[in-house]
């Protein structure tokens, strides 16, 4: 059987992406990583197995070491990119589920892609991030995921993410949590950098935009609806947070290449 794959990204969170409707391919923990290996494999952020479940497109998303993750709002836009181009949808509005539910998404032919993430929630609890430059306090937001998004006076002290940052309390984060490093730049625009769990420093997480966006408005005292222009190293992202706590993500996404995977899988 022939697999079908491409690479693709949305602000450089990059992503390989296998075309397995009926749900035949078995890609284990130790495949996934090694096609995200950047030495030796494809490279990419995560992976992503589009396939269909009761009618509805199902984005079955890994990190990069392999692990599952709920959500992921750079790659469901890659995603959706990947169905235009290669005519399983048309562009206008569809959902595609995930393990934090279904999500919508208004996909034009051309230009920027919009995804309705659900909830973001502020769990109210107080959390720290350090590294080896600093400790910096912060908020725990919940995108399906979790985040610990702190704020800093510029991004650049934090130094390097090649390990993942102390987050405290532990006991919040059980499975791992992504880290946001915010600096404040202007009137509602942020710049950030994350540490993604299963992945290391990425550079872009959507769901992470959106988290920072909903803890810039807490830090702000700011109440709902908000909007953030936010701006990981990868490139510039829009968010929305209406009175209801959906947060709107909207941004590019680009399918770069068909690839070929099958060298890596165990067969």
């Amino acid at each position: 059987m022939t697999i079908q794959a491409a690479y693709g990204h949305g602000t450089h969170n990059d992503f390989v992406l296998v075309y397995d409707p009926e749900g035949d391919i078995s890609i284990s923990s130790a495949e996934t990583a090694r096609i995200c290996n950047r030495e030796s494999g494809i490279g990419a952020d995560g992976l992503i197995r589009i396939v269909k479940r009761d009618g509805k497109w199902f984005m079955d998303y890994r990190n990069a070491d392999g692990s599952l993750a709920e959500m992921c709002g750079n790659g469901i836009r890659v995603m959706a990119k990947y169905l235009i181009e290669k005519g399983l949808e048309k562009p206008g509005i569809f959902p595609i589920d995930t393990r934090d539910g279904v999500k919508h998404l208004r996909v034009p032919a051309d230009g920027d892609i919009t995804v309705n993430m659900g909830q973001v929630t502020d769990e109210g609890d107080e959390v720290t991030a350090g590294t080896e430059s600093g400790l910096w306090n912060g908020f725990h937001i919940s995108v399906g995921n979790p985040h610990a998004v702190v704020f800093v006076d510029d991004v650049d002290q934090v130094g390097d993410l090649k390990h993942p940052p102390t987050v405290r309390p532990k006991e919040l984060y059980p499975e791992g949590v992504n880290v946001e490093f915010v600096q404040i730049t202007g009137d509602h625009v942020v710049k950030m950098r994350v540490h993604e769990r299963g992945s290391g420093e990425t550079q872009s997480c959507g769901t992470g935009v959106v988290a920072v966006a909903m803890a810039a408005a807490k830090k702000n005292r700011e109440s709902l609806p908000t909007k953030w222009e936010v701006n990981p190293p990868g490139g510039r992202l829009y968010v929305e947070i209406d009175a209801h706590s959906n947060g709107i993500l909207t941004g590019p996404a680009v399918i770069v290449k068909d690839v070929n995977i099958e060298e890596f899988l165990e067969r």
